[in-house]
């Protein structure tokens, strides 16, 4: 290297000596200020570590059995890749939920392309699936698997975004009741039902469908009021067909099944059924990598599913500048103590989820957690 651009006034640092360490010293002619070059490997680091995780490289088959390794990728750990607010409209937007313990759920959207924000929470509440829209412009179709709280999120969050219920999850819904063979009349007929569901592609069939369902409902309900009296009194016989109708009923009665058959919405183009792209996109592709690299604790296999989602976006940082945007735990902690949720109890866990904003980590000053 012949020349150092002054960190101070920009202008051209000439050679000055060397330091007690052996370095070169540059001086700053117009301003006199003094430095020295160093060579910055962290990108490079950072390159090798997400290799490492977005692989199936195994630590023991590295020199020294990963121990180097495990001292560098340290540092890594400690970093959250964070989403950005998407700005870009989208037509289609895929929302799910990845569960990576009992009480922890990463929340996803996606394109068809890109994976476009991401979420950590206890469950698939209301407030958690608004945390995850308020980053992303509402879409005109959002595809979801219906999980717990979404709707009404959705109607606050994108009012004007037409909701289409992932009918893979509808018919497994069915299936999970009826199984695969039912032994019954009644759930052979429905499960045949729910399986020509993976199949409609006119608004025509899908009204048949209706009609034939309905049919079916009218048929065999007083079949599925039957009784039967057990030591906790009367219940009812058929209680898993019962379950399986009404699992089929309330999304029907929601007018979400066959949004994606909508004339007004086809004319640009098709529409997805399923919420197969982010099922086999995103979700399939962070279970791999924890099976991958299995023994993580559960906060590493949080920020291992953060770094997927984020290095699937489409545009992320080089990684030379993510390290310098990112937040890290303490970041994470100060911000946690300033905008947290108050604990209902003193002595209960940690509440996953605090509404953490792009901007709160990213500012354009040198010190952005600095007092005013």
């Amino acid at each position: 290297m012949n020349s150092k651009t002054c960190p101070s006034c920009g202008g051209s640092m000439k050679r000055n000596g060397r330091t007690k360490a052996g370095s070169q010293r540059w001086r700053c002619p117009a301003c006199g200020a003094s430095a020295t070059h160093s060579i910055d490997v962290t990108g490079r680091e950072l390159e090798r570590f997400l290799g490492w995780l977005l692989s199936k490289e195994r630590q023991v088959d590295m020199p020294g059995r990963g121990r180097s390794f495990r001292r560098l990728a340290e540092r890594f750990w400690r970093v959250w890749p964070v989403p950005e607010f998407v700005d870009e409209v989208h037509r289609v937007v895929f929302v799910d939920g990845i569960y990576l313990a009992r009480d922890c759920v990463v929340l996803i959207a996606r394109s068809g392309e890109h994976a476009l924000s991401w979420h950590l929470a206890e469950s698939e509440s209301r407030r958690a699936y608004e945390e995850l829209m308020s980053k992303v412009v509402p879409p005109e179709v959002v595809v979801c698997d219906g999980g717990r709280g979404f709707a009404s999120a959705a109607r606050s969050a994108w009012p004007q975004t037409r909701v289409q219920r992932c009918l893979y999850h509808v018919f497994c819904q069915v299936r999970r009741y009826t199984t695969s063979r039912p032994r019954l009349q009644a759930g052979r007929e429905l499960y045949a039902l729910a399986l020509e569901l993976l199949h409609m592609e006119t608004l025509r069939q899908a009204e048949w469908w209706v009609e034939r369902y309905l049919a079916w409902c009218e048929f065999w309900d007083d079949f599925l009021e039957e009784r039967t009296r057990t030591e906790r009194g009367l219940e009812y016989t058929h209680e898993r067909l019962r379950k399986a109708r009404r699992s089929v009923s309330s999304v029907l009665g929601q007018q979400t099944m066959f949004t994606y058959l909508d004339p007004a919405l086809t004319a640009e183009g098709p529409l997805p059924s399923t919420n197969n792209l982010i099922e086999g996109g995103t979700n399939a592709r962070i279970r791999e990598m924890l099976r991958n690299h299995r023994g993580m604790s559960l906060m590493r296999r949080i920020k291992a599913a953060f770094w997927l989602c984020y290095m699937d976006t489409e545009r992320p940082l080089p990684a030379s500048e993510i390290l310098s945007s990112m937040p890290t735990d303490d970041d994470m902690e100060l911000l946690r103590r300033m905008y947290g949720p108050v604990p209902r109890d003193p002595f209960a866990p940690e509440e996953w989820g605090s509404g953490l904003v792009w901007e709160e980590l990213h500012r354009k000053t040198r010190y952005p957690f600095s007092t005013e």
